[in-house]
């Protein structure tokens, strides 16, 4: 469900922290707002301010306004968090917020003005009376009152989609674990009674005695339920995590993603994370950013044991598949629970940490000589500086080259514990090598080899035409559709057979049929495009040589080596353009936090 006030409101710019939690119910005494936080009051001078209508012709000497993507207006005096829902009593917000029982189990969208209110209503499902137990006819088990109830967020009107989606998912998370309670125990139906006590013997002092503070001030301290609730608005303010146990005996759990993963003071969208993780590959690896003992600590006691089994297992030195094997689990489980340990926080992907891995100093890093992580960096390894190592990494390093024979074991362990280090802290980035093909500008005598053997190239000393009815990826003959079949071996002394035979020669066609001619004629011009199985095994890896897919990637792809690589792509440099920057799916996660 989703209604909109229209209404003018100061764009505040983008916000992920919510401005008020409020606990609204409805039953056959009408409409209750049960508890609010915050519930500081106004000063009343400032919010008649707050509230003058501004002259539409009052000059604007603040500069010129920007259009509000959301139909809002800016201000020089923006409100603050507390006076947006300042001027919204309680009889007004239990009378908008507490909706009929046929929108319940749905989300609950109100905008007023420069508030968004979201939520999600939930019925009770007690209205036609409560079977007691022969074991227990206590009279005092008597027709509860409440209908329905909601635990409803106040936000920006401005907010981001995902972020009242997040909200929308916290409230549903709260209101099935009360809604259970209320079945088991009717321990809402008794906080709820206890808020509306305190709330009437707040306002009676108050009438009689001249009290100021808010009815809401005195039910924190004496209601369970309230003290969780602001425990959860206190969360998604501070850390995002928020971890409730409803009436001490069930766990709301909830995760904001926008507060732990954060690039310079922005925050990354949900949706950017979930495409990172699902392009993780088995020769990633997984990083724990807190050690195991803590991480271990924050699990809750009916966790998954294969969770458990993951966080003890894990290592920077092994990829996914190792992980899975160690852990005797199938790999399909481990990307889910490493994506879940990434989503909250504890976790990011990287590439397993290996000799030939390059590293260079993040452009966004801390390098001051007395930050906190200088501090943190020369308690965690005594006798070396922060800024000492990263200063070796100014430039792009491979870890081969810190590697020293004549050192002890634990010199090289610590050195890797340092790496691993700058990497929780995202102060390290690595650097991937790419591979695209481009072939050189034809020249004159290109051109003349070109009219005269249009369709023709020289392949292993034979001249043969290039057939135009085969295409990469799509052979038409069985014979190439078995060369080419995903259940054979990649390694490519298997995979292509030895020989300047006739069919190897067609499948080497097949594969070069998908460039360009200038591209067929400037490889076939390679002096090593002579050997046929160099310039068969190029031509099966020509897929990789669009600048999207890593040395790495290749390597596990294709089960080839590093040196079978290098050397291939050394002998056709002269049509290959080799790159160097971060892999796209993880530089995600090493960005620096805010």
């Amino acid at each position: 469900m989703y209604m909109q006030i229209e209404g003018k409101l100061p764009k505040m710019g983008e916000r992920t922290s919510p401005v008020s939690v409020i606990l609204v119910s409805s039953g056959s005494r009408g409409n209750k707002l049960l508890f609010r936080y915050p519930f500081q009051r106004i000063p009343e001078n400032l919010s008649s301010q707050t509230t003058k209508l501004r002259s539409p012709y009052a000059l604007n000497t603040a500069g010129d306004t920007t259009e509000d993507p959301d139909g809002d207006s800016r201000e020089q005096n923006p409100l603050t968090d507390e006076q947006l829902v300042a001027g919204f009593s309680d009889v007004i917000l239990a009378t908008i917020l507490a909706t009929k029982s046929d929108m319940c189990g749905k989300k609950f969208e109100l905008k007023i003005d420069n508030v968004r209110f979201v939520g999600h209503p939930t019925l009770l499902q007690h209205t036609h009376g409560i079977q007691v137990s022969k074991t227990d006819p206590s009279p005092k088990r008597e027709m509860p009152t409440m209908i329905l109830f909601s635990v409803v967020f106040a936000l920006r009107a401005n907010a981001d989609p995902s972020v009242i989606s997040c909200m929308h998912n916290l409230s549903r998370r709260i209101a099935i674990a009360l809604q259970h309670e209320e079945h088991r125990c009717q321990y809402l139906t008794r906080e709820a009674k206890l808020m509306l006590a305190i709330q009437d013997e707040v306002t009676t002092m108050g009438e009689t005695e001249g009290d100021p503070q808010s009815p809401f001030h005195h039910i924190l301290p004496k209601c369970k339920l309230a003290r969780d609730l602001k425990e959860a608005y206190d969360s998604l303010c501070t850390t995002g995590v928020v971890r409730l146990h409803i009436n001490n005996w069930l766990e709301v759990s909830f995760c904001l993603p926008h507060k732990i993963h954060r690039v310079r003071c922005n925050h990354i969208p949900p949706e950017a994370i979930e495409r990172s993780l699902k392009a993780i590959r088995p020769y990633h690896s997984l990083l724990l950013l807190d050690d195991e003992k803590s991480l271990l600590s924050e699990l809750p006691l009916d966790c998954s044991p294969a969770l458990v089994r993951v966080i003890k297992t894990c290592s920077a030195v092994k990829n996914l598949q190792q992980l899975a094997q160690d852990a005797d689990l199938a790999l399909l489980q481990v990307f889910q629970l490493a994506a879940h340990l990434v989503y909250w926080g504890k976790a990011i992907i990287i590439y397993p940490l290996c000799e030939n891995n390059v590293y260079m100093l993040s452009p966004h890093a801390n390098i001051s000589l007395y930050s906190p992580l200088a501090e943190q960096f020369a308690q965690q390894f005594p006798g070396h500086d922060l800024p000492s190592m990263l200063a070796k990494f100014s430039l792009p390093v491979s870890l081969s080259e810190f590697k020293n024979p004549l050192a002890p074991p634990v010199q090289e362990a610590q050195l890797i514990q340092m790496v691993i280090w700058m990497l929780q802290h995202r102060l390290l980035m690595q650097l991937h090598t790419y591979v695209c093909l481009l072939a050189p500008p034809a020249e004159e005598e290109l051109r003349l080899r070109d009219e005269e053997l249009p369709l023709a190239a020289r392949v292993g000393g034979r001249s043969l035409s290039t057939p135009s009815a085969l295409s990469f990826g799509s052979p038409t003959s069985s014979d190439d559709m078995t060369l080419t079949s995903p259940s054979m071996d990649n390694s490519s002394a298997e995979l292509v057979p030895r020989g300047d035979s006739p069919l190897n020669t067609r499948m080497t066609e097949s594969l070069l049929a998908s460039l360009s001619e200038r591209e067929r004629v400037a490889i076939l011009n390679v002096p090593a495009a002579q050997n046929a199985e160099d310039l068969r095994m190029f031509a099966r890896l020509l897929l990789y040589f669009r600048g999207r897919h890593h040395l790495e990637e290749i390597m596990y792809n294709e089960n080839m080596r590093r040196s079978q690589l290098m050397t291939l792509f050394d002998k056709f440099r002269s049509v290959l353009v080799v790159t160097n920057h971060e892999d796209p799916i993880i530089s995600l996660f090493q960005s620096p936090l805010d």
